[in-house]
């Protein structure tokens, strides 16, 4: 009774297991599978949104591993497979998208928000040494208040 319950357990655990496919392209060459490799890692899955095609299992990565084998294995460059690409899907789909008047928000904003948080950074440090600079002059009625604290911490003594 234990080994059939065993065994019904096991097919149990069996039945809900879910096996997702791996792609198995053969490349001619082990140079080929480097670059398909290579460009499915750099460009990103339109669905996924934050993985890569290598990395993603959307139905739509997978058509697009494809496509990637099969522009590789045709002989087109890099260059064409992620113009292709692009084109299709637009830039989002570049993990490194490309310096163009487009995209110089993009490429130089990080650079320009560093600049002006430098700029205010070291405006508010001058403006505090000038203030802390400057000569205190310190009133009769101050050194009267003064005179009495001291004396007052004298004679707790």
């Amino acid at each position: 009774m234990k080994k059939l319950f065993v065994a019904l357990t096991g097919l149990l655990m069996a039945g809900l297991v879910q096996a997702a496919p791996i792609d198995t392209y053969e490349f001619k060459d082990d140079a080929s599978r480097q670059r398909g490799v290579a460009l499915a890692a750099e460009l990103r899955c339109p669905q996924c949104q934050n993985q890569n095609l290598h990395d993603s299992n959307s139905p739509i990565a997978l058509d697009m591993r494809l496509q990637v084998y099969e522009m590789v294995e045709e002989g087109k460059t890099n260059e064409e497979i992620v113009t292709y690409f692009t084109d299709r899907y637009g830039d989002f789909v570049r993990y490194k998208p490309a310096f163009d008047p487009r995209t110089y928000v993009l490429w130089l904003g990080p650079v320009a928000f560093l600049l002006m948080g430098g700029a205010i950074a070291v405006m508010f440090v001058r403006r505090q040494r000038a203030q802390s600079a400057g000569e205190v002059e310190v009133t009769a009625v101050d050194k009267e208040k003064l005179a009495k604290l001291l004396n007052q911490d004298e004679s707790a003594k």
